[in-house]
């Protein structure tokens, strides 16, 4: 009896493991809390390159402890395949540095609408990247949901013009990580990859965990000297070091401030590498938009921003645009499963 009851609860751990779904939702909700999270931290810690070096920090330690816990088997890599890495590392940190950046020139309404154009930027790459092609329907869905973040944000908008320009770069980086991470973990007989192309990296099938520990050093590195070069690490000595901290640096909370958003930082890159491996890129990016909309409605909340009804109408037409573009993916899923289990006969 109690032999089938853990056998039962393997199974059930084993389903969850393996859901989409729960994939989806922890992302969702990690990738919101860190969003509001580092644009609170940034007003009290205007330092975004060693912010996104300590969220560097927390994955390189993070991920060699689960490595030490046997949470994954890491893979014997080449000279070739470390050079790959080496580079996906500079757009990996590069992506996280210019996000940290924009949020303090943009309101987090203007930076939201701005990402919403994330998957436009991941179907065009795809497509002319990797040879990829979207139905009609799938791509229909996608302008609702964009144009449902822009209702959503819209008249709370505040930016400068090089805010802008590095949000609308961030937007184009982030489509482009999130379909490299899904090429570097994906199998080399994978049949959606166009390894000819001289701008798509060769898959690695790397576990999701081992390309997150494997990158996170590296970020690490680049980002202090990015700190370094552009003098914050000379701001922060002058701030911290030489006794100039303002009022509100100067507590105990603060250091745990850094240490909580580490803590949040690590577990949405665990969250974000082993959804993108289950779900695709273009999932990844839909349920990145939706969750800009809660983004909004949090914000309303902690920076005294307001909604109107222009912003209830594109938070309805997101949530709408969401559940249609989940239907129209489960129902071309349920196709192509039916279409290989004919010709399987």
């Amino acid at each position: 009896m109690a032999k089938a009851t853990k056998k039962r609860r393997l199974l059930r751990a084993r389903h969850w493991a393996d859901s989409q779904a729960v994939w989806l939702g922890l992302y969702f909700a990690f990738n919101l809390c860190l969003t509001l999270y580092n644009k609170g931290v940034l007003v009290r810690f205007p330092f975004p390159y060693t912010l996104t070096a300590v969220h560097a920090l927390f994955g390189s330690i993070g991920g060699r402890v689960l490595r030490e816990k046997d949470a994954y088997i890491p893979a014997q890599l080449s000279v070739k395949s470390w050079a790959v890495l080496v580079a996906f590392s500079v757009l990996y940190s590069v992506n996280i540095a210019v996000s940290n950046l924009s949020l303090q020139l943009v309101t987090i309404p203007f930076h939201q609408v701005l990402r919403a154009a994330t998957p436009i930027f991941t179907t065009v790459i795809a497509t002319t990247l990797l040879g990829i092609r979207f139905s009609n329907r799938k791509i229909v869905t996608l302008f609702i949901v964009m144009l449902g973040v822009a209702l959503a944000t819209y008249g709370d908008y505040y930016f400068t013009t090089f805010g802008f320009l590095l949000t609308l770069l961030g937007t184009f980086l982030a489509a482009l990580k999130t379909i490299y991470t899904n090429i570097l973990q994906s199998s080399s007989t994978s049949p959606s990859i166009n390894t000819r192309s001289p701008f798509v990296p060769p898959p690695l099938h790397l576990h999701p965990l081992d390309l997150l520990t494997r990158l996170s050093p590296l970020a690490f590195i680049q980002c202090v000297a990015y700190a370094y070069l552009s003098g914050e690490l000379g701001r922060i000595r002058s701030v911290f070091v030489d006794g100039n901290a303002p009022p509100s640096a100067a507590g105990w909370w603060y250091p745990i401030l850094l240490l909580g958003n580490g803590f949040i930082a690590f577990g949405l890159n665990v969250v974000s590498f082993t959804a993108n491996g289950k779900v695709g890129a273009l999932n990844m990016t839909v349920a990145a938009n939706v969750k800009q909309v809660l983004t909004i409605l949090l914000s309303v909340a902690i920076f005294d921003l307001t909604i109107t009804r222009t912003n209830a109408l594109g938070i309805f037409v997101t949530i709408v645009g969401g559940a249609w573009y989940a239907w129209v993916e489960q129902q071309e899923k349920a196709s192509r499963t039916a279409e290989k289990s004919t010709s399987g006969r």
